[in-house]
């Protein structure tokens, strides 16, 4: 027992130490990507005020913002006051950031999570029923389902959607997270539900087709194996191939490739988030970006590579728990 957990937090150590680093280089590229945009945070912070500012005035904006310091001092202050627990304030919506990532991320969370288990039990659902039946006619229909679908835009299928099921049959609302003129309070639980089928269901076929080609793949390659050979030769039918031999073989890969879309459901959260109208981190990246807001972007970006580090360790962690073999090693 007591090595178990030593190994499990040397582990953890190990993998603290390589998101740590991680973040400090995020942190680092993200910062000099937006020192080099075109975009003028100043004077995207004049236009929102929507008044005439005086040279003089300007300059004082500079020096509270910071702009009118060198690059490296200014990176250094803002990685000092993030270690300290401050993100800084949003020149766009003019509240800490940390504020608007807390409130941005549940609506955000809600919706990767339910795209990302929908596209993960639809994707490995699909790719099993190709790899059993494969060169067969359902094989062949499903096989190009998804070649169309991974080379669909995002924001393009979701137009799609919005207009099939929001403007034609109106079973959908055309966006937004609860409905117009409710408080967070009054919202229920199935409006919040309803309101989220749509921008889910779009976010899910970003990673469903690769999900469901490589389980294809893998299902094959354990069909085509001897002691799959073996157990149809003794007679075995499919499904009973699949739960007895198939699932443990294929889960490992399909796990691996599941919990590293993280990063995909970020950048496709982005247009989808946008496309339905949804307050999320998304649509927050969005219009930090287009208005030069860069304490938010900088903050989303450290935000959104600290949930991808967390969801890679999620799947180390799970991997000896459904192939024994590595546990064996680590021990």
């Amino acid at each position: 027992m007591k090595g178990t957990v030593g190994r499990l937090a040397c582990l953890l150590a190990g993998n603290l130490v390589k998101i740590l680093s991680l973040l400090l280089a995020v942190s680092l590229i993200a910062f000099v990507l937006v020192t080099a945009s075109p975009v003028d945070p100043v004077q995207q912070y004049i236009l929102g005020l929507g008044t005439a500012v005086s040279p003089e005035q300007r300059a004082q904006i500079e020096a509270y913002w910071g702009v009118d310091q060198p690059p490296v001092q200014r990176y250094l202050s803002w990685l000092s006051s993030v270690l300290h627990g401050d993100l800084g304030v949003s020149s766009l919506y003019r509240r800490p950031v940390a504020e608007i990532l807390a409130e941005r991320f549940g609506n955000s969370l809600a919706l990767m999570v339910s795209a990302w288990v929908l596209s993960g039990l639809l994707g490995f659902g699909v790719g099993c029923a190709m790899g059993l039946f494969r060169d067969r006619w359902p094989d062949r229909l499903l096989k190009k389902v998804c070649y169309v679908l991974s080379s669909v835009p995002t924001f393009w299928l979701g137009l799609l959607l919005l207009l099939i099921f929001s403007v034609w049959l109106k079973w959908f609302p055309t966006g937004f997270s609860s409905p117009i003129g409710l408080t967070q309070a009054e919202v229920t639980l199935g409006q919040r539900i309803y309101h989220l089928i749509l921008p889910a269901v779009t976010l899910s076929f970003l990673s469903f087709s690769n999900i469901a080609l490589h389980t294809r793949q893998k299902v094959i390659d354990v069909e085509n194996s001897e002691y799959a050979l073996f157990a149809r030769a003794r007679g075995e039918g499919a499904l009973t191939r699949l739960f007895r031999h198939d699932l443990r073989n294929v889960l490992l890969p399909a796990l691996t490739l599941q919990f590293s879309s993280f990063a995909e459901l970020f950048g496709g959260s982005v247009l989808a988030e946008n496309v339905f109208s949804y307050p999320g981190l998304g649509s927050a990246a969005a219009a930090a970006g287009l208005g030069g807001d860069v304490p938010l972007l900088l903050g989303i970006t450290l935000f959104s590579a600290l949930f991808v580090c967390a969801g890679n360790l999620i799947a180390n962690l799970l991997y000896g728990v459904v192939d024994p073999r590595i546990r064996e090693v680590e021990a």
